[in-house]
């Protein structure tokens, strides 16, 4: 390989770096990429000269050094363009929408936010985490707790629903054991320790940058993987660092270092180039949401999501993080309590977020699970860790009912816990499959260690 020596001298205060840039990082890499640029025009100025002479002796046979050359520069093209593709192109292997998983950790009592209605198990053994008479109304003799209201539109709707009895054999009652299990797909051993989101995007095939997001500071464990998943607080603050008087031309630099160097990096700088030009774009002007709608609390991971896909950014799986559920005391199940405080939060963002998409909102679906659940009998105001948890499922789509899945009553406690009627990994599944009309093989890949096994969760 043939060293080139930088012809600017490395000195900060060089006049040479200084015309660059101001920041000597920014301007050292400006400088490289213009060496770059200038032997990539001599090469391929000496290709042409060679082929002009090749060609006068070819008789037309076979690849020439300039179709070569030509093939190459398409498929640079190809990648550099591949952020902004439409829709249908970029995924035609299965329909379009997106799915958001909002993970609540702390592990969620479900029967604080669904139960059957009048249960005498309930009333002998919580009869302080009873759900008040201002419930909502669900199918199959269950209420649901009025902190939900907010989402009485979409419940009315068919579009609300609600999984009972949710657990997997694999979870423990450590939070950590437990989440990690939940956001793999089963154990660390099992899936290598990728997410099992990013096994789906896998399944979804290609898309732009924002395929995967996750609105929070550190990447969720569902997403981790191969599939180079964002991780972001708002959209306004994925831009590239350094001086805003040389960015865009630090941008032209980093595209110009890394388009057509035939490595696995060109594929990652060029998406990420890409996010950058989104999120720019669209943090461009304030968002404005919908007319009425206003986002609080955990509310404002879901408007960056609002922004991304009512921007055409393309996001086909997502996550969101609300923490605050390990309700060992005080846990307050009727309107005003602690946990009540909790969910309405969460109703309400969904329903600002439902509401702001619009017609969007017809693919999008938002799955809400927890690690585990609690167990049935409250201990002097509160909930110890336990199992059987539930999942709830807004969806642009209809659903087969507002209470899904299978639900064989409280009279067999599994340890002082609800019982897995219903597996995790089914549930999480089914969701998927419905979102985005996967194949059971498909779905079985996501879930490598699980024999899948769907629920009828849409109508």
């Amino acid at each position: 390989m043939e060293m080139t020596v930088n012809p600017y001298p490395l000195h900060p205060e060089c006049p040479d770096l200084r015309r660059l840039a101001d920041n000597p990082a920014e301007a050292l890499l400006r400088a490289e990429a213009d060496i770059v640029a200038a032997e990539s025009a001599a090469e391929a100025d000496r290709y042409r000269r060679l082929e002009e002479l090749e060609e006068a002796q070819q008789d037309g046979r076979g690849v020439t050094r300039r179709t070569f050359v030509a093939g190459a520069a398409a498929t640079a093209t190809a990648l550099a363009t591949a952020q902004f593709v439409t829709t249908s192109a970029s995924f035609a292997a299965t329909k379009t929408g997106t799915l958001i998983h909002v993970f609540l950790y702390g592990g969620l009592d479900g029967l604080s936010l669904v139960a059957p209605a009048d249960d005498p198990v309930l009333s002998r053994t919580r009869p302080d985490l009873l759900l008040g008479n201002d419930s909502l109304a669900l199918g199959r003799g269950f209420k649901l707790t009025s902190a939900f209201a907010p989402l009485d539109r979409w419940l009315k709707a068919g579009q609300l629903g609600f999984v009972p009895a949710v657990s997997d054999p694999r979870l423990s009652r450590s939070h950590f054991q437990a989440a990690d299990a939940c956001n793999l797909g089963g154990l660390p051993g099992e899936t290598g320790g990728r997410g099992w989101l990013d096994s789906l995007v896998d399944t979804l095939g290609k898309g732009t940058a924002f395929r995967s997001v996750g609105i929070g500071s550190t990447l969720p464990r569902s997403l981790v993987g191969v599939n180079g998943a964002i991780s972001l607080n708002s959209v306004g603050e994925l831009r590239l660092n350094g001086d805003d008087r040389f960015r865009a031309a630090t941008e032209k630099a980093i595209r110009g270092l890394f388009t057509g160097i035939n490595h696995p990096v060109e594929e990652a700088v060029i998406e990420g180039m890409g996010a950058l030009a989104t999120a720019q774009k669209l943090a461009a002007k304030p968002y404005a949401a919908a007319a009425g709608v206003k986002y609080e609390g955990v509310g404002y991971a879901f408007q960056q999501l609002a922004q991304l896909i009512k921007g055409g950014a393309n996001v086909r799986v997502a996550t969101v993080g609300m923490g605050g559920y390990d309700t060992h005391e005080n846990q307050g199940t009727r309107e005003g309590g602690q946990l009540w405080r909790r969910l309405n939060e969460l109703a309400n963002a969904m329903a600002a977020f439902f509401t702001d998409l619009g017609d969007r909102a017809a693919d999008v679906t938002v799955m809400v699970s927890s690690e585990f659940g609690r167990r049935v009998a409250s201990n002097q105001g509160g909930t110890d860790h336990g199992h059987g948890g539930v999942v709830t499922i807004l969806s642009g789509r209809k659903l087969a009912g507002s209470l899904l899945g299978t639900w064989n009553g409280l009279n067999d406690l599994d340890s002082g816990d609800v019982p897995e009627y219903n597996n995790m990994f089914n549930v999480y599944g089914s969701v998927a499959q419905g979102r985005f009309g996967l194949t059971t093989a498909q779905v079985d890949k996501v879930f490598p260690r699980q024999k899948y096994t769907p629920v009828k969760l849409y109508a």
